[in-house]
């Protein structure tokens, strides 16, 4: 498989308060590749092996407050990369995975992305590993 990159959807209301914690388009994306899902979003970042995506499901729209910026849920410990409210990708981990703090901790049996399309990056996901 040829390595994706899947760039966030950024809302403009939301770029200016985005780009103070380090994150707009050239620092945010998604890369789907053979062997691996890797996400960058400013400072952040989570990378997990493609055989560790247990599932995706699409969702949206979104209250700001719940998914713009980067957000630990307190229901589920799931990580959220958010630039807009319209729609995003829930992506199930079989194993957690740490992204929001240093150290490993915590680990998040979920992301949600507001990637560009995500029916795309839940078809990239879903594809064979190997192409």
């Amino acid at each position: 498989m040829t390595a994706r990159v899947f760039e966030f959807r950024f809302e403009p209301r939301f770029r200016r308060p985005l780009t103070l914690i380090g994150v707009r388009p050239g620092t945010a994306w998604v890369r789907v590749d053979s062997e691996h899902l890797l996400v960058r979003f400013g400072p952040w970042r989570l990378r997990t092996a493609r055989e560790n995506v247990a599932g995706t499901q699409t969702g949206g729209p979104y209250r700001w407050w719940r998914v713009i910026g980067p957000h630990l849920s307190g229901a589920d410990t799931g990580v959220t990369f958010g630039t807009t409210t319209a729609a995003g990708l829930c992506v199930r981990f079989v194993r957690p995975v740490p992204a929001l703090l240093p150290g490993g901790w915590p680990r998040h049996p979920g992301m949600t992305v507001t990637v560009a399309d995500p029916a795309e990056l839940a078809l990239a996901l879903a594809a064979p590993a190997g192409g």
